[in-house]
């Protein structure tokens, strides 16, 4: 069975809603925190919203790691309407999400991701579907924006690892108990 790994960019706060006003910079830490991720990860699942704005970003961009892997990886998109066929690999999800998921997760294979997608993420915590949750805390109080955990019920979470960036950023990844 396949791991569901959400990765997150939040504030101290826990807003997850448009990082660029709180993050203040990325450094090489985090980029090998990203290659970590996104190595075990065959398969990505995304909201439209976060389709649409990386769609119109990623195909063309050559900020690595992740441009090579979020451009050859299936994107599987949850939207009630039809996508733009220009991002290689782009699909939008038939049906339930959940439903959706809780098969991808029974199918062999590297780790499904989940990358921004707050709606998305939030679902499928809600569900109990996401296996680990991998946060990159910017060292800022947005003071508000859709937080992360908003509408999730309660859960327990084992702190795996643990790191502060050059920036200041804590990088920390949780595997949910439930």
């Amino acid at each position: 069975m396949r791991d569901v790994v959400a990765y997150e960019l939040v504030s101290v706060d826990g807003v997850a809603e448009g990082p660029d006003r709180f993050f203040a910079g990325w450094d090489a830490v985090m980029d090998a925190n990203l290659a970590r991720v996104i190595v075990t990860q065959d398969a990505v699942v995304l909201g439209r919203r976060s389709h649409d704005d990386w769609a119109g970003y990623w195909p063309t961009s050559d900020v690595e790691p992740f441009a090579t892997s979020i451009n050859e990886v299936p994107k599987h998109v949850a939207t009630s309407r039809p996508l733009d066929a220009t991002w290689s690999g782009a699909s939008a999800i038939e049906g339930d999400l959940v439903a959706f998921v809780r098969d991808l997760k029974q199918r062999s294979g590297g780790d499904v991701g989940v990358h921004a997608s707050l709606s998305v993420v939030q679902a499928l915590l809600a569900a109990g579907l996401v296996d680990e949750l991998r946060l990159v805390v910017a060292p800022a109080v947005a003071g508000s924006g859709r937080r992360l955990l908003d509408g999730v019920p309660p859960l327990a979470l084992e702190t795996v690892r643990s790191t502060t960036s050059p920036t200041g950023a804590l990088l920390v990844d949780y595997r949910v108990l439930g």
